[in-house]
């Protein structure tokens, strides 16, 4: 990622469109321009690559030849742009022949929109894509200028043979005693689990994903993409990635209202949730959250002042969560949710974890729910403070 960083601010009169296969690797590209920018225009003047970021010789000789030689007018111009406190448009600046952003934003890459629309300014227009899955394709954006809560895909009839298990959305999971219908069978207003039978072999293989049927385009479903379905044979889960985004919403306002306590800027800045048997017969529910640096709630010698300030959130966030959790936690089998800090750069880390063990980096989503073991130790190992701090809850 620095070196096409690295290769864009060399030929920035080149690039005339900026693509990226999902928001979030998009906001990260900017995220680590915001860090590296003064490293950068360090190389671009010097006509060298650091052997500190980039660590394979082959790739600095690579991109090397691409900077051809010290360029300081370059490099003076990105310092120009990148020094500013205010990075609203700054995409539009560095590269001003480019005529449009273009990346997935629907799903769990909505979160990200803001920002991108944020770095992009309002003269250079966000899009949205198609609707593709690694198996095969879905369905066609025929309005790629509309927001991400607005998107709707036209399906692809003959890309697959489609059929949809209706979706208990508040119940967060699907009956198996239901009997899937075929693109005739689906209601406007209703959600179902996709599932596929293609031309390679796959045969009614659920995809994964929730959609609800927002009407018709000629015969074709206009569908909107709501959540990712539970994973395995579970029937539902305590939450859903729509549950989850929803309680962040709510966080991120809280964190803007509290201005005696947090100072104003502090952002959300990443999150995930996990679940932990905790040693008892009650499940926990957590959600582990980044906050950009300079939050207060990263201040270790006011940890009580913000565990104090994260169980006063906890009660609207848990009202964010669906009919699963809610009844869980009126029978007990849920404790309160806890809401923890954790250090920034946690969420990177967790990117690496996913990259070593296979994930392509391009096609890499943060995960809203951790299921993997390892993958929540590693959350829980970064806690910086949580709403179930007992040494704040025995000061209080």
């Amino acid at each position: 990622m620095y070196c096409h960083l690295l290769c864009g601010l060399r030929r920035w009169d080149a690039v005339d469109c900026i693509r990226a296969a999902y928001a979030a690797g998009l906001v990260r590209a900017v995220r680590l321009l915001q860090s590296k920018w003064r490293q950068l225009c360090d190389d671009l003047e010097s006509g060298t690559v650091c052997a500190d970021v980039v660590t394979n010789a082959a790739m600095r000789g690579a991109v090397q030849d691409v900077l051809a030689g010290p360029r300081p007018e370059l490099a003076d111009r990105a310092r120009r742009i990148c020094r500013r406190e205010d990075w609203r448009g700054v995409l539009r600046d560095l590269w001003p022949e480019a005529r449009y952003i273009s990346c997935v934003t629907t799903g769990i890459m909505e979160q990200y929109f803001r920002a991108i629309k944020h770095f992009a300014g309002a003269a250079l227009p966000v899009l949205g894509t198609d609707y593709l899955a690694s198996e095969c394709p879905i369905g066609v954006n025929l309005d790629r200028t509309s927001p991400p809560e607005d998107t709707t895909y036209v399906l692809l009839p003959t890309a697959a043979y489609f059929e949809f298990i209706p979706f208990d959305i508040d119940a967060g999971g699907r009956s198996d005693a239901t009997e899937p219908v075929d693109i005739t069978g689906v209601e406007v207003g209703m959600t179902y689990e996709v599932v596929i039978t293609t031309f390679r072999g796959l045969y009614r293989y659920r995809l994964g994903d929730v959609v609800k049927v927002a009407g018709f385009h000629n015969a074709a479903p206009r569908l909107q993409f709501v959540t990712r379905a539970p994973p395995g044979k579970e029937n539902s889960e305590m939450l859903t990635e729509k549950d989850v985004m929803a309680a962040m919403d709510t966080f991120q306002l809280m964190l803007n209202e509290d201005k005696e306590s947090i100072p104003t800027g502090s952002e959300v800045v990443e999150f995930a949730a996990f679940a932990s048997d905790g040693g008892g017969q009650q499940r926990h529910a957590k959600i582990a959250v980044e906050v950009s640096e300079g939050c207060r709630l990263l201040d270790h010698e006011r940890s009580g002042d913000s565990a104090a300030f994260l169980r006063r959130c906890r009660a609207s966030v848990e009202g964010c969560f669906g009919a699963a959790y809610r009844l869980r936690r009126a029978t007990g089998d849920v404790a309160p949710l806890e809401i923890a800090v954790v250090s920034p750069g946690t969420f990177d880390k967790l990117a690496e974890a996913a990259m070593r063990s296979g994930a392509p980096a391009n096609q890499y989503k943060p995960p809203k729910i951790v299921r993997h073991q390892r993958l929540v130790e590693l959350l829980q190992s970064s806690v910086v403070c949580s709403s179930g701090s007992t040494e704040a809850a025995a000061a209080q």
